[in-house]
């Protein structure tokens, strides 16, 4: 270990005073995990109080994904924030970006650091990163969530780094950490197995920019997922059916390919499902969330091996992966979300992607950011980058949602982050319909068929039935009926409500 580094110690207060009006500050972590906590926290409680004296203070905010509570939900319900970027899920935060009072900008995760890199996002003033040790000679050794957090060190004009004692100093023995040279330096990187690494342990940044430490003990709050409902079990139960049907033809290797799960209930479900299936193989996860799930299945053997950007858990869960880390530390890799996300490393391993939706329409589009699309959910985060590079893309919903009225199955969706070119499997708890291979026409008949609710499906097959003719049938008079419906009565099909 090298020598602790002899930086000013600061309070949150101090450090958060540090930080101008309008600044774009860039923080670290991956969901709550690895977030910033109590510099944020300070910065929300300043911006109150400048408020309260009739000052302006509002700052632009850039992250790996969303962060926690302390983070954005603090700092949204102190007005504290004018734009954010790349990802959100604060309800406060998905407010303020719906009624136009932040701006929010939606950005593929593996995009974000060679934008910075290339300055596109503008000069970034301040880096507040979690940390669980920096050295006097710059080696920033990271906690639960890597992000962009290497990326901004080396970009950002000011450090301050949060020493978090509450999280295990041995985290840097799954850390692989490497940044990417700006195009056309890119090297192929030799990932050829989900636990292969590349990096280092640390991140690194220039000691000169580091105008503090902050000293907190405080978990990242994670959140445990609820018990899978039936809807959701019935999804895992086509989704596990399918894949061991491509298993048995041979279009699966018999030791089966790393599996990309998003976030949410389904998904963990799924996973769980797959996991628990005696007839699945053991398989890999290469990803950039690992959830409470994915700990347990790697506990019980079922998943050798899962590389991803950070450990998503509950504290309930991340304490025991703490308690027994000499399991653990092999079986898993944390890495940048350059590298967990990168499209050449999700095809070369060919990844399995699995990600949820708000809906899908006929002909394989899938909208899983903006509902009727204007209204910002979470963002599109990494799911583009690996639906656009899966071995197999596989897209899941619940049919219908508010009771049966909204259908998630649609004539066109309003907002498209995925388009027909890279959707290949849809899946709800009616069933899944695999459209690799067909005609438009045929894709439409078999999503209505197989995934859309049965009260739904006659007013769908009408719909392409009487269309205009055209290698894609849409009448654009009524390409929007069942949202508008919806909006005017209170259900997509009102003589059903």
């Amino acid at each position: 270990m090298r020598s602790r580094a002899a930086f000013p110690t600061l309070t949150a207060q101090e450090a958060a005073a540090l930080i101008p009006d309008g600044a774009l500050i860039g923080v670290s972590g991956f969901t709550p995990a690895g977030a910033p906590k109590a510099v944020p926290r300070a910065l929300a409680v300043r911006a109150r109080e400048l408020h309260r004296s009739g000052r302006p203070f509002q700052v632009r905010l850039l992250s790996g994904a969303s962060t926690g509570a302390a983070c954005d939900d603090e700092l949204a319900q102190a007005e504290a924030l004018s734009w954010r970027a790349p990802y959100l899920t604060s309800e406060s935060l998905r407010a303020q970006a719906n009624d136009g009072r932040l701006d929010f900008v939606d950005m593929h995760l593996s995009h974000v650091p060679q934008m910075l890199q290339g300055g596109y996002l503008g000069r970034v003033d301040m880096a507040i990163i979690e940390a669980t040790e920096i050295t006097a000679d710059g080696r920033v050794y990271l906690t639960t969530g890597i992000g962009n957090s290497p990326t901004l060190l080396q970009v950002a004009d000011r450090v301050i780094i949060e020493r978090n004692t509450y999280h295990q100093p041995r985290l840097r023995e799954m850390t692989d950490i490497a940044i990417l040279p700006p195009p056309p330096a890119h090297r192929m990187l030799p990932i050829l197995d989900v636990l292969d690494r590349v990096g280092q342990q640390h991140a690194s940044v220039d000691p000169a920019k580091v105008v503090g430490i902050v000293e907190t003990h405080e978990p990242d709050g994670g959140r445990s997922f609820k018990a899978p409902d039936n809807t959701s079990r019935l999804i895992a139960k086509h989704v596990a059916r399918f894949l061991l049907e491509e298993l048995a033809i041979g279009r699966i290797p018999r030791e089966f390919l790393p599996l990309q799960c998003g976030v949410g209930n389904v998904c963990n479900a799924v996973l769980g499902a797959l996991g628990s299936n005696p007839d699945v193989p053991p398989f890999k996860v290469y990803t950039e969330v690992l959830q409470d799930t994915m700990l347990d299945l790697i506990a019980q053997g079922r998943v050798p091996g899962a590389s991803t950007c950070s450990l998503t858990l509950s504290d309930e869960r991340l304490t025991g992966l703490y308690g027994d880390f000499d399991f653990f530390a092999p079986r898993i890799v944390l890495r940048p979300q350059e590298l967990s996300n990168h499209p050449a490393l999700v095809r070369r391993l060919g990844v399995i992607a699995l990600n949820t939706a708000i809906e899908v329409d006929i002909y394989a589009h899938a909208n899983s950011t903006h509902f009727f699309g204007t209204q910002i959910m979470n963002g599109i985060g990494g799911s583009g980058d690996f639906e656009r590079n899966a071995y197999l893309s596989i897209f899941f919903c619940p049919s219908t949602t508010r009771g049966g009225r909204i259908s998630t199955i649609v004539p066109m969706c309003p907002h498209v982050d995925h388009s027909e070119h890279s959707v290949q499997v849809i899946a709800t708890e009616q069933g899944l319909a695999d459209v690799r291979g067909l005609s438009p026409i045929d894709r439409a008949r078999r999503i209505i068929d197989r995934c859309a609710h049965p009260m739904y499906r006659d007013y769908l097959h009408r719909y392409i039935d009487q269309a205009p003719p055209g290698h894609v049938r849409h009448d654009l008079r009524r390409a929007f009926e069942l949202h508008c419906n919806y909006l005017e009565h209170g259900a997509m099909l009102p003589d059903r409500s």
